[in-house]
């Protein structure tokens, strides 16, 4: 893979880098989540997010989270993405306090250690599908031709390598969702975050999409949590969660589909 060589980011003040100390024998989890509380304020009162949520992750799992629609997934997600605040709680990821980071180091952070795949795939439609994939690494301050090289090198890795001059709306969805997923980690993040990567997606792309993250997974070592209803995907992960009533805990069901409220 081409490397680069970016230009210097701000770090996270020291502080915010320290993980709580463990011991030489037993390394400390990529994530690590403890009496985890988000609360939300309206006119009407308040309403309780997550109420003492606790999370370990070790580096190399494949951990899915499911749970209906409003359980706050995406929001667990985007607090271990540093993308959200916590209300309470402390709050881990890849050897950093989120909680801790000013918005500088926020978005540092996020370029640096998160990739992000979401439902819908955000391509910019007036860019080209490698354009869109070397984003991130031009954000970091890499040169231009460096940051196309990098990401022909991811798009090849997406079996895409043919489809790098294509403008998103030239491209299938189950493409798109292949070049965010190189713009995911074309900066070599330590943690996957994927929020429903499938869910816009038939359910034999969606096989198709989901292989392709389980072997990239398993090739670059990724630490990966991903959102899914879908539970035949789930199964296929290291571990499965089940998010409800504010916490998180093992999966037992088996059944193919979370059910969502209208299909009760």
């Amino acid at each position: 893979m081409t490397k680069t060589t970016p230009a210097a980011v701000p770090q996270a003040s020291r502080a915010a880098r320290e993980p709580e100390p463990r011991k030489a024998d037993n390394p400390a989890p990529i994530v690590r989540v403890m009496g985890l509380k988000k609360t939300y304020w309206s006119t009407r009162g308040a309403l309780d997010i997550f109420v003492g949520l606790d999370l370990e992750v070790a580096a190399g799992e494949m951990v899915a989270v499911v749970g209906r629609s409003g359980a706050g997934k995406s929001t667990l997600l985007h607090i271990l993405g540093a993308l959200d605040a916590p209300s309470s709680g402390t709050v881990y990821c890849a050897s950093t306090n989120v909680a801790a980071l000013t918005p500088r180091e926020a978005a540092a952070f996020r370029n640096r250690e998160i990739g992000y795949v979401w439902q819908f795939h955000y391509l910019l439609p007036e860019f080209t599908a490698q354009e869109n994939v070397a984003l991130p690494l031009l954000a970091r301050g890499v040169r231009k031709p460096e940051a196309l090289a990098v990401a022909a090198d991811w798009l090849r890795q997406v079996d895409l390598e043919e489809r790098a001059a294509h403008r998103p709306g030239e491209l299938s969805g189950g493409e798109q969702q292949r070049v965010a997923l190189a713009r995911a980690l074309v900066n070599n993040p330590r943690l996957l975050l994927a929020d429903e990567p499938t869910g816009d997606l038939d359910d034999i792309t969606a096989g198709r999409v989901f292989d392709q993250i389980e072997r990239l997974h398993r090739s670059h070592r990724l630490t990966s949590i991903l959102v899914t209803h879908n539970l035949d995907l789930a199964a296929r992960c290291t571990r499965a969660l089940r998010l409800e009533g504010g916490r998180l805990t093992p999966l037992a069901s088996t059944q193919q589909t979370e059910p969502q409220p209208g299909n009760i």
